[in-house]
């Protein structure tokens, strides 16, 4: 009989240990941050890592990859600075490589918001260049967004805007166009 409950507590220590062992956990995909990362003195860095457009003028299609970091001014308020590296194609025409950088500036709407997501509307104007044209030309932008965060720092953002180039080569005097963004931002804390 004592060997019979020994061996009954170790089958059921051994049965408790491997049900202890099994720790199931699901992905983390969104974060309770209310508005602790858009607060004044606080910096984002990040971009967007596939912005897609297509120009009205020439029918062009355009891929670009855009770095940025900025700094809140106040809360909701973020300024900064852009680069914008991208590849066009038009039929009928070399493969045109562009660059630029803007410094922007993004609003976070308080309307609209939750816990774990915020609209924002983004503004930049700089200069940009092409391997094909010479010397720089005015770039605007105008872009509406939302970021939605996943852990308390990270937020996943997409963008929809209207882009417009004072002069490129390939397609005329000027190109403006529709484009729509997928990237991320990483919302670092100031110094309080």
């Amino acid at each position: 009989m004592k060997k019979l409950a020994l061996l009954l507590t170790i089958m059921g220590g051994i049965a408790f240990s491997a049900n202890a062992q099994r720790i199931e956990t699901t992905p983390q995909s969104t974060a309770d941050v209310g508005s602790a990362p858009i607060k004044q003195g606080n910096w984002m860095v990040g971009g967007s890592l596939a912005n897609l457009g297509y120009s009205f003028e020439g029918k062009a299609f355009n891929v670009n990859l855009q770095p940025r970091a900025g700094y809140f001014v106040a809360d909701g308020i973020a300024i900064g600075a852009q680069a914008n590296l991208g590849l066009t194609a038009a039929k009928g025409h070399d493969n045109e490589w562009n660059y630029g950088i803007a410094p922007f500036v993004r609003y976070y709407f308080p309307e609209g918001s939750s816990s774990s997501g915020r609209f924002f509307g983004q503004g930049d104007i700089g200069i940009a260049g092409s391997s094909i044209g010479k010397g720089a030309s005015l770039a605007l932008g105008a872009n509406l967004g939302y970021a939605h965060f996943i852990t308390r720092t990270v937020a996943l953002e997409a963008t929809v805007g209207y882009n417009y180039t004072k002069s490129n080569v390939n397609l005329g005097d000027k190109a403006s166009g529709l484009g729509v963004g997928l990237g991320f931002q990483i919302y670092l804390p100031g110094q309080r």
